[in-house]
C-alpha cells in the first residue's frame, strides 16, 4: 500500500466517525423532542427528516412517553410493519397509515395497549 493510500483512508475514517456522531446527536435530540411532546411521531413519519431516515420505526415509537416494546409491537402488528423498518423506506401509504393510527389513538383516548387489555380473556367467566 502506498503512502497516499494510507493518508486518504485516515481522514475518510475520521470523517465517517464525525458524520456518525452528528447523526447520533441529531437522533438523540429528535427523540428528546418527541418524548417532551414538542414533536409528534406522526409529524416525524410524515416529514421524514434526514436524521430519522435510517432510524427504525420501533426506535421512534418507543421514544414517546409510555411506549415500550410491547405497545410498539402491538401497534406495528396492526399495520403490519416490521420493527426494523426504517423511516426512510416507508411508502407514502405506510406513512399515512401510521400517522392516522397514532392520531386516532391519541384523540380517541384509548391506546393500542388499553384496547388489547379491555378484551375479555378466552374462557373467562362473564
Amino acid at each position: 500500500m502506498t503512502a497516499s493510500a494510507l493518508n486518504a483512508s485516515g481522514p475518510q475514517h475520521l470523517r465517517a466517525l464525525q458524520r456518525a456522531n452528528e447523526v447520533r446527536l441529531a437522533r438523540a435530540e429528535l427523540k428528546r423532542r418527541v418524548a417532551e411532546g414538542e414533536l409528534t411521531v406522526s409529524e416525524v413519519v410524515l416529514t421524514s427528516p434526514w436524521e430519522a431516515r435510517s432510524m427504525a420505526i420501533a426506535d421512534l415509537l418507543m421514544s414517546q412517553r409510555r411506549w415500550g416494546r410491547t405497545r410498539c409491537r402491538r401497534f406495528l402488528a396492526q399495520l403490519p410493519l416490521s420493527e426494523t423498518k426504517t423511516i426512510g423506506s416507508l411508502t407514502q401509504r405506510q406513512r399515512l397509515a401510521i400517522a392516522e393510527r397514532l392520531e386516532a389513538a391519541r384523540s380517541g383516548g384509548a391506546d393500542v395497549g388499553e384496547r388489547a387489555r379491555s378484551r375479555p380473556m378466552a374462557g373467562a367467566a362473564a
